[in-house]
Formats: C-alpha cells, sequence, structure tokens
C-alpha cells in the first residue's frame, strides 16, 4: 500500500494513519472522515516521514510493527526533524507489556492504545489531543510564561530554555505548560494525567514520570540534580519559581 490521502477538506485536520493492516486502515479511515478530518495514510515507516514531511499532519497514529522500520524507529526519527518534532503522536501496539509502553513514551510518543481497542475510545483521544493543540488566545496577544531561565510561548508552541531554542513534544509541552502555569504549586500525578490526557483512562501514573524523566533531559542543565522540575516525595511534582 502506497501513502494514500483523502480529498482535503476546508479547515480540516490531517490525521496520518501508519499502518501495514488494510482493514484497519479503512476502518481509521472511515470513522476519522466521519469526524471531519482528512485522512493521509502509510504502511511502511519509509512511506510515514516521506507523507509526513511532504504535507506535516496535525496528528499522527502509529504502528509499532510496521516493515522496514519498526514505529518506535519511525517515532525517534520523527521526533529529530523540526517540521515534526511537535506533532502529536498516538502509537499503537499488540504489545501488552509495560517495558513496550515506556519504550514508546521514551521514544517521544504522547500516548499508547494497545490492540485490539475500541474504535470510539480511539477517536475520542485523538479529538482530545487535537483539542489542546487547538487551544488559542482569544484576546489576540500571544501569552508567554517566563519562570527563571525558561520561557514558553503557547500559541507558537516554542521554549526556550538558558536562550536556546528546546524541542518538545505535544505531551512535554503540555506538562510544561502546566508546571509552569502553577509554579510554586505542588501538583499531584493523578491531577497531571488528569488535566494533560484529558480524558477517563487506565494508563498508570508512570506515565507522568516518564515524560518527567524525558522533559528533564531537554531542558535541565543536569538532569540527575534538576533546578526547575522538582520532585515531591510521594506527592508530584513542582516547577520551582
Amino acid at each position: 500500500m502506497g501513502v494514500g490521502t483523502t480529498e482535503h477538506k476546508a479547515n480540516s485536520r490531517i490525521v496520518l494513519v501508519v499502518d501495514d493492516e488494510p482493514d484497519l486502515v479503512k476502518l481509521l479511515k472511515f470513522n476519522l472522515e466521519k469526524e471531519g478530518y482528512s485522512v493521509h495514510t502509510a504502511a511502511s515507516g519509509s512511506e510515514a516521514i516521506a507523507a509526513a514531511l511532504h504535507s506535516p499532519p496535525d496528528l499522527i497514529i502509529l504502528d509499532v510493527m510496521l516493515p522496514e522500520m519498526d514505529g518506535l524507529d519511525v517515532c525517534r526519527r520523527l521526533r529529530s526533524i523540526e517540521q515534526t518534532a511537535a506533532v502529536p503522536i498516538l502509537m499503537l501496539s499488540a504489545r501488552r507489556e509495560e517495558l513496550d509502553r515506556v519504550l514508546g513514551l521514551e521514544m517521544g510518543a504522547d500516548d499508547y492504545v494497545v490492540k485490539p481497542f475500541s474504535v470510539r475510545e480511539l477517536v475520542a483521544r485523538v479529538r482530545a489531543m487535537l483539542r489542546r493543540q487547538d487551544r488559542k488566545a482569544v484576546t489576540g496577544v500571544e501569552e508567554v510564561l517566563v519562570v527563571n531561565d525558561v520561557t514558553l510561548y503557547p500559541e507558537r508552541h516554542q521554549v526556550v530554555v538558558r536562550g536556546e531554542a528546546c524541542l518538545l513534544t505535544f505531551k512535554e509541552f503540555s506538562l510544561l505548560y502546566l508546571l509552569m502555569a502553577n509554579a510554586g504549586k505542588v501538583m499531584t500525578r493523578d491531577l497531571l494525567l488528569e488535566r494533560v490526557w484529558g480524558y477517563e483512562t487506565d494508563i498508570d501514573t508512570r506515565t507522568v514520570d516518564v515524560h518527567i524523566r524525558y522533559l528533564r533531559q531537554k531542558i535541565e542543565a543536569d538532569p540527575a540534580a534538576p533546578v526547575y522540575i522538582e520532585t515531591v516525595r510521594g506527592v508530584g511534582y513542582r516547577f520551582a519559581r
């Protein structure tokens, strides 16, 4: 199966579905189009990267088990490219092991769904992820958060740390925004899950720890001795003022 697209609809969001199971791709395509999304498809890792660079999507649904290049490698590659570094990625996998989920998140995935799954739930997750990405200030004046040496531009989805631009995934950006907006306050893991993931989920709170660890690797001078994101043992995290 080659790279495929639907006719692009005015003002619709583009979702790139990457899977080598034709029946599943057709099912997802049908249901996502019913929600008004334009759906592009790819059946391999190389096709996915080419499609994402040719027409950058607003969200990528990416299967782990792909021919030639697996989904973890595709995710890592997309996160290293400026045009796709911040695109939300929802990974699909037939594997249920916790290690596989953690690996996917560490490669930069924003969410993880195990096959078989409810199509209704998957579409709800896509909707929630894009809704958060779509939020814009209504005043016309861009909001800017500045705490210590970290500056965050919500509408541009940009972060500057110690004068240097920092590329973050969608979930990392959302976590950092929430922590910085509540600088000095302790945010519990449950609250972070609720606010950032934004739907009823069975995701373990360790998912938050994985994202925090990856975020620290990007913004802290020494991730082993963080000065921005502090751990409050037994409770959660706090962004230092």
